[in-house]
């Protein structure tokens, strides 16, 4: 059931001291350029508008396809990308318009973990300088970063002999928990988790998030993990937002949105999810046609082209991301 206009506005201005990360209407536009002279042609709208909250202790996984802006969004909110409008606050401070130095204390307390595990890599420097470069730069000695990357490396189950060998002797699960371990290195409060298991083998898949789970409770991190599969957000967050064209259309507790979806697109997203038992599968393969170009979107709701339940109002309008309970918001005009 929808909320009225002044639960909605104290659900979305109200008490936000449990939340750590605060995202509020970030939008990023990267210019087109064509022509002989280069001249700038148009734009990508590669996120667009989004505003959400992660709260304190929580695993919030943002999932979409290919393209949609999942890693452009982590990206401004680490400020590895500057947004064209919005804001992000980070346990109570707008972090958006901080200049570097203003920003250097936070770098300490927000980390990421990037999808490639050997390209993150500098191929030139051992295990001991990669994961000690941040202790070094916070001003730690030789002798204490030395001792601190080989906690870190037993701690990501790397055996003792790492600290001396280069990225190229490792398999890829194994430079995966490099990249942990120099992300958890200055002990973060916020980590995000840039679909880090995507380029691993499903047995290592399964070994990477475990140790994420464990390094959760351990550390007391708060994570945002971005990913494609719905079966890695099930099973390791607490609340989900689903994306589509630089819009999230959907958002609330995992468990709650597999169950009941309510955007078209996450309906169409759970169904395609495999199922080995060979009686309950079903012939969904995922949304039907093909995901829109960023640089010329449908007008009105994006989704509105490959929807099967759309009506004309959703060719010409854009659905407000409305709360649909105390913790679930859903972009649609017709659910």
């Amino acid at each position: 059931m929808l909320l009225s206009r002044k639960q909605a506005r104290e659900v979305e201005e109200g008490d936000l001291s449990d939340a750590l990360l605060t995202v509020k209407h970030l939008t990023k536009i990267f210019p087109v350029k064509g022509g002989a002279l280069g001249k700038i042609v148009g734009g990508v709208r590669a996120v667009d508008d989004v505003s959400f909250q992660v709260r304190t202790g929580e695993v919030f996984g943002l999932v979409g396809e290919s393209g949609c802006g999942k890693t452009t969004l982590g990206r401004m909110i680490l400020r590895l990308i500057e947004p064209v409008s919005g804001r992000v606050i980070f346990d109570g401070i707008d972090i958006t318009g901080l200049n570097r130095r203003e920003l250097r204390p936070y770098r300490h307390r927000m980390q990421i973990i990037f999808q490639d595990p050997f390209g993150s890599l500098n191929p030139r420097k051992t295990v001991g300088a990669i994961v000690g470069e941040p202790l070094r730069l916070s001003g730690m000695s030789t002798d204490i970063v030395k001792v601190k990357v080989e906690e870190m490396l037993a701690t990501v189950g790397l055996p003792a002999d790492s600290y001396s060998r280069y990225p190229h002797e490792f398999s890829g699960g194994q430079r995966q928990r490099l990249g942990i371990a120099r992300a958890l290195s200055l002990r973060p409060d916020f980590l995000m988790a840039d679909e880090p298991v995507s380029a691993l083998d499903v047995s290592i898949q399964a070994q990477i998030l475990n140790l994420l789970m464990t390094l959760k409770e351990q550390f007391n991190l708060t994570m945002l993990f971005i990913s494609h599969d719905l079966r890695v957000i099930r099973s390791l967050c607490d609340r989900v937002a689903v994306m589509y064209l630089g819009r999230l259309v959907e958002e609330g507790p995992v468990e709650d949105v597999y169950a009941d979806p309510v955007h078209p697109y996450t309906e169409a997203l759970v169904r395609a999810i495999p199922e080995p038992d060979p009686d309950l599968r079903t012939k969904d393969r995922g949304p039907a046609g093909e995901v829109a170009s960023p640089i010329d979107p449908p007008p009105g709701c994006h989704f509105h082209p490959r929807c099967p339940i759309r009506i004309d109002r959703c060719s010409v309008e854009v659905p407000e991301l409305s709360h649909r309970s105390n913790d679930r918001r859903a972009r649609c005009f017709v659910r």
